[in-house]
């Protein structure tokens, strides 16, 4: 483990931006400070599409499956397979701590606790567990079981502004309450299907995310079509008392019914809109108001609005996230199984940006809290910053719709298939055994480079301006199958 005196001295002291930060702006804008910088471009789609790799946080052993900003943003915390945790000066691209995080699988989430100091570090992971890393003075960290699910916790949710409490939600169906003022655990309720069905089944959930507008709202979705939002002031916290009563769900017309979707990822815009990805499916953006009740009739379905659409992607390998980017959440955000970044126009649906982001799958976009600042990560074994930089703007590469059709020819091979909720989660967990499996043998043959020079050839082979290498090779139009 490393030591924390260099952290604690850098947020100490650091009040505005850190160095190197200022250093981009000044560089490529002609001016430093990031409110002028939000009040001059704001959404500006140029700025979107000059976004370039930045840089390479290295250091981890293992997939990275966690990126996340403090609230100030100077910091950015991850969390990877091979179960370590660290904070990075990402301006920088300097490492300033690392520990192990005492989860027994591999981690899926990490948060800084907001007004902590930056002292708090909360994860969840394959083991189930939600656990704490608390700073302490003498630049040791010590690490704290919280509580516990049944099956894998791939997202927690904090209550914004708090500095003491967060939500998690496992594949077990349980919705859990943590205080860390008490380092107390609290389950909540158990998420069943209800919906059209005689008898109900427990739901694997795979993501939460509250409201920030409305923070007494929060949402979940998991290994059925729906996504189901609840209200915290209705929630009984007695657990003999069955609280599972959404006030609203969401779900595309046409999934209603399916037995072959399930949702990896979701988030809320800053106007309660709810963004919703499907596995090897699509993205969907819901109006607040656009939502039914946890049994639709004929007329609730027909009066619903179709919520806008967002496609291109590919989600079938990971539990993979999805995001809003910009001052006013302007654009929506997916990694794809192609290992492409997909960015889309929130209003228009509109493709503006693909990247290469990693050699096999993109799973986690985060968006810095206050500028055009993107962290991204994946199967490979770093976390990627990615900035505008430069004044040339670059053209979607000329095999976009190969990409393109190459993911949605995958979907549609697919979705031939019936599954069970049980089976969604199992197949999930399989999925990524192979995918990992996989890359270890390929990995392993004499005559191939190491993950991180190969990554890197791949990378700045196409993001240091060669556009034609993109257009005139057909290997990147290649079917996202991993397996």
């Amino acid at each position: 483990m490393e030591n924390l005196h260099n952290h604690r001295s850098i947020t100490n002291a650091n009040t505005g931006p850190p160095r190197g930060f200022t250093d981009i702006f000044r560089r490529e804008f002609g001016f430093s400070h990031p409110s002028a910088f939000a009040r001059r471009f704001s959404a500006s789609e140029v700025l979107v599409k000059s976004l370039n790799l930045y840089g390479k946080l290295d250091g981890h052993g293992g997939c990275v499956n966690a990126v996340e900003f403090n609230s100030t943003g100077d910091l950015l915390v991850s969390g990877s397979d091979d179960r370590q945790v660290m904070l990075w000066n990402w301006a920088s691209k300097a490492r300033l701590l690392a520990y192990p995080s005492g989860h027994t699988d591999n981690i899926f989430q990490t948060k800084i606790m907001p007004f902590s100091g930056d002292c708090r570090i909360i994860t969840s992971a394959g083991d189930g567990q939600a656990r704490l890393g608390l700073f302490r003075e003498d630049g040791g960290v010590e690490t704290t079981l919280l509580g516990k699910h049944h099956g894998c916790v791939y997202k927690l949710a904090v209550e914004p502004g708090s500095p003491h409490i967060f939500y998690s939600s496992g594949e077990d169906g349980f919705i859990q309450h943590f205080d860390l003022r008490s380092n107390s655990a609290t389950k909540l309720f158990c998420c069943y299907s209800s919906t059209g069905k005689q008898t109900p089944s427990k739901i694997g959930l795979t993501s939460i995310v509250i409201d920030c507008r409305n923070p007494y709202y929060f949402a979940v979705g998991g290994s059925d079509e729906y996504a189901r939002v609840y209200d915290l002031r209705k929630c009984q916290w007695v657990s003999s008392r069955n609280s599972d009563q959404p006030v609203s769900t969401f779900c595309p017309r046409h999934l209603i019914g399916s037995n072959n979707v399930h949702i990896t990822g979701l988030a809320y815009s800053i106007n309660s809109e709810l963004l919703v990805s499907y596995n090897d499916e699509l993205i969907y953006l819901f109006q607040k108001n656009e939502g039914m009740c946890s049994s639709p009739s004929s007329e609730d379905l027909k009066n619903t609005n179709e919520p806008q659409v967002y496609s291109g992607h590919r989600n079938a390998q990971t539990i993979k996230g999805v995001n809003f980017f910009g001052p006013n959440d302007e654009y929506v955000l997916s990694g794809s199984d192609c290992g492409h970044i997909f960015i889309w126009k929130k209003k228009e649906a509109k493709l503006v940006r693909l990247m290469i982001g990693d050699q096999h799958v993109v799973n986690q976009l985060e968006a810095h809290p206050h500028i055009p600042i993107l962290a991204t990560c994946g199967i490979e074994k770093n976390v990627k910053i990615w900035a505008p930089q430069g004044n040339d703007i670059p053209p979607l590469p000329g095999n976009v719709k190969e990409i393109m059709e190459a993911n949605r020819q995958g979907r549609e091979d697919r979705s031939r298939v019936t599954l069970t909720p049980d089976v969604i989660m199992h197949v999930l967990r399989l999925q990524r055994r192979q995918t990992l499996a996989y890359i270890e043998r390929r990995h392993s043959r004499a005559d191939i480079m190491s993950d991180d020079d190969d990554a890197e050839g791949y990378l700045l082979g196409r993001l240091d301006g060669d556009a034609s290498s993109e257009e005139d090779s057909p290997g990147n139009s290649r079917d996202c199958n991993i397996s």
